[in-house]
């Protein structure tokens, strides 16, 4: 077939691209800008736009599908053009449930850590040797690429991301998946711009365990107070309702263990939103018939995913981390697992401000406490972004008093965050940098802590 991506360099969307030209489709795309990795990644399978920019007068009757990103405008020229010739017109997660109609479709789904939960339950699978086409919002070791499409996988693996579908489909991406087994792993109001309200983005939820397929199963943690509401409020007498909870586990010299039937199973990954994360992903693994004794052996080598608590450098004196939490149950979580693995060491948390929910006035008391274990913080923003958000101005004021930190250091230009950075002097020091943007471009790696 002939396909089209508007909005071709967005991170699904490059990688859809790329998942549709390795399957035999004649792929093009276009968009205004296109940012690194995906960049590298289309030119390297030859899908780089020759030019950037929207081109209506490439949009014709030869072109079979189009499928539209959600960072494309409702009046993009090249959608116009494509609805005036009455093409297909495809959200990419309407496109993916219409490949994955015939599959048993698994839906990780919820606040955070559906990365990490996907990744896992992938990481097993393909441990186990077992055929699954996916979808994931990250890089994951030993996956070529974030997509994967086949005709013969009886299963699909969806990261379910509860954000919009497309300009003009305006439905969470989630709601299309119709899985036969979902997880949800907690409920944290984000995505102001969308759900201005914590009833309105909850009610997503609701309405996602509603599309549950009959008989299908329904896991989710029973440490979310607000999620076990919403689960009590919603159940089907149709569903099996499995709840999970922390696994069991400990800490010896700088590893974590998870403890089961008296033995314990050394890990690459830590923190206890991590130990939850595999807890979440091992009833996932058992509800598609993963043994236990397997699921153990394969987490044991899992490495976790690029941009979720990544290590950068490690010396004696200091270790650094980067991380994409940007959500305030995020930022608390990440905090929190990385005081408890270097309990002895000053933890310096540097959170960007980067996306609409976290730039917004309203919504800044949402970071409030999510700071608490860090022994120094600060947060950055770019005035620039506020701007192009058409957002109200935030002050250093409001910053410190939504994070409930008077010592928090507060940076508009990312060279004074560096200079502030550098200049703390402690024995050991563990720097954590948690963003969903990079800070302004700055290289970690030239911090030198």
């Amino acid at each position: 077939m002939k396909i089209h991506l508007i909005a071709i360099g967005g991170s699904a969307m490059h990688n859809l691209a790329i998942a549709l030209k390795k399957n035999g489709h004649t792929v093009s795309g276009s968009d205004d800008e296109i940012f690194e990795p995906s960049k590298s990644r289309l030119q390297s399978y030859d899908l780089l736009p020759e030019k950037f920019g929207w081109f209506p007068d490439k949009i014709n009757d030869s072109i079979d599908i189009i499928i539209l990103g959600m960072h494309a405008r409702i009046d993009n020229p090249e959608l116009l053009r494509a609805q005036e010739l009455g093409l297909k017109i495809y959200s990419y997660p309407e496109y993916l449930y219409e490949h994955s109609i015939n599959k048993k479709r698994v839906v990780i789904g919820g606040s955070h850590g559906k990365t990490t939960i996907t990744a896992m339950i992938m990481h097993v699978m393909k441990h186990c040797g077992l055929d699954f086409d996916y979808l994931v919002g990250s890089k994951i070791e030993n996956f070529e690429v974030m997509v994967r499409l086949s005709e013969h996988a009886p299963i699909m693996v969806f990261e379910g991301d509860e954000y919009l579908s497309s300009p003009i489909d305006r439905r969470p991406k989630f709601h299309w998946y119709h899985p036969y087994i979902a997880l949800i792993s907690g409920i944290a109001w984000d995505h102001i711009n969308v759900f201005p309200t914590i009833e309105e983005y909850n009610e997503q939820f609701s309405k996602f365990i509603h599309l549950i397929e009959k008989d299908g199963v329904l896991i989710y943690s029973k440490d979310d107070e607000v999620l076990d509401e919403l689960v009590q409020e919603n159940k089907r007498d149709d569903l099996e309702i499995i709840q999970y909870q922390v696994s069991e586990y400990l800490i010896e010299e700088g590893v974590s263990f998870l403890k089961s039937k008296g033995q314990k199973i050394p890990l690459k990954v830590f923190g206890r939103h991590n130990m939850m994360n595999i807890s979440g992903a091992s009833w996932v693994c058992k509800s598609i018939g993963i043994n236990e004794d397997d699921f153990y052996k394969a987490i044991s080598t899992f490495e976790g995913t690029s941009n979720r608590l990544e290590l950068i450098e490690k010396n004696d004196l200091s270790v650094l981390y980067k991380d994409f939490a940007h959500a305030p149950s995020k930022v608390k979580a990440t905090i929190n697992a990385v005081k408890e693995q270097y309990a002895e060491y000053e933890l310096i948390a540097c959170l960007e401000l980067h996306t609409f929910s976290s730039l917004n006035k309203a919504f800044l008391a949402q970071y409030n406490g999510s700071f608490k274990l860090a022994d120094r913080g600060c947060v950055y923003y770019n005035p620039h972004t506020v701007e192009m958000k058409k957002l109200e101005h935030i002050s250093t004021d409001d910053i410190k008093k939504a994070f409930g930190r008077e010592d928090l250091g507060v940076f508009t230009n990312s060279d004074e965050m560096i200079k502030w950075l550098r200049n703390i002097n402690v024995s050991k020091k563990v720097v954590l940098m948690m963003s969903s943007g990079n800070f302004n471009g700055i290289n970690f790696k030239q911090l030198n802590l």
